[in-house]
């Protein structure tokens, strides 16, 4: 049986992103990585019926990555087994007027999970230092006081950026929310391959915008902003794992046995006790449920 080490893909600081592949080898034999999957996710799944249960934690999962890195289809699979009062899934899109009229974070903070709950963020937070920074011009949208142009952006302005990112990741963590944030490390051509497919089949031609090709000419912009970002705010209680993302099955595996893997460590997650009375009586209550007729 082949394995996998989770802990493989951690971004801890001793490597840069340019280190990290986008492909590894695939040492499954047939059909195994698809029973570990189903099994695992449904491990998951069990584990968080616990969690609701236990109502102490919550989770937010993280997800970041090129246009066509897989995340909304990862999303899809990672989660099938889960009730659906369990998870949760926003995808952040441009903010619109009202959200524009709040802080850059505030979205974000509406948006996190109740206890015993998982949320998935598809896009997040850190599109306010990888998007904006890319296109700095989005920034005068916020209205910020002493930005009215882009010259006027203070030159520590994205690190204190990151800053806040980090204290909002240690507030809500030590609040019980348990952080993963993972980036679907795509190779270019990889991602050329998958927009061609995109143009070919019928289905998916709703999926593609010329906007797509613009951006992909900046692709060296985005992934210099991607490592200069996970450097700064991967962290103890909010660390990112960057998961090689060519191959979209053995990606999904590689998030979802890490996510499997963090919520094994909290040993205090189980299912609540009844109360010493309730406990007592429960042949009385089996009983007279017996009896009705």
């Amino acid at each position: 049986m082949s394995t996998i080490n989770t802990k493989d893909f951690k971004f801890d600081g001793s490597r840069k992103l340019a280190d990290f592949p986008t492909k590894i080898e695939n040492n499954f034999a047939e059909d195994e990585l698809k029973k570990q999957f189903k099994q695992t996710r449904k491990a998951l799944s069990e584990l968080q019926d616990k969690m609701y249960a236990h109502n102490k934690y919550s989770v937010l999962i993280c997800l970041q990555g090129m246009d066509t890195s897989g995340k909304d289809s990862l999303i899809r699979e990672v989660f099938k087994d889960f009730n659906a009062r369990g998870v949760v899934v926003h995808s952040f899109k441009t903010p619109n007027s009202t959200e524009l009229e709040h802080d850059y974070l505030w979205r974000h903070y509406i948006a996190l999970p109740e206890k015993g709950k998982f949320a998935v963020f598809n896009r997040t937070h850190y599109e306010n230092v990888l998007v904006t920074r890319v296109h700095p011009e989005y920034i005068l949208n916020e209205n910020l006081p002493g930005i009215e142009s882009v010259e006027a952006i203070p030159k520590h302005f994205w690190e204190k950026r990151y800053e806040q990112i980090v204290n909002f990741e240690n507030h809500i963590a030590q609040n019980g929310t348990i952080v993963l944030k993972f980036f679907l490390n795509l190779s270019k051509e990889e991602q050329r391959q998958r927009l061609l497919r995109r143009l070919e089949k019928p289905k998916h031609n709703w999926k593609f915008s010329p906007g797509d090709l613009k951006e992909r000419k900046l692709w060296e912009d985005y992934l210099n902003y991607y490592g200069e970002a996970i450097e700064a705010t991967s962290k103890k209680k909010a660390p990112w794992f960057v998961v090689p993302a060519d191959d979209k099955e053995l990606a999904r595996y590689i998030v979802l046995q890490t996510i499997y893997d963090v919520l094994l460590k909290y040993k205090d997650i189980k299912f609540p006790e009844l109360d010493d009375k309730v406990q007592e009586n429960l042949s009385f209550y089996r009983t007279e449920l017996e009896n009705e007729k």
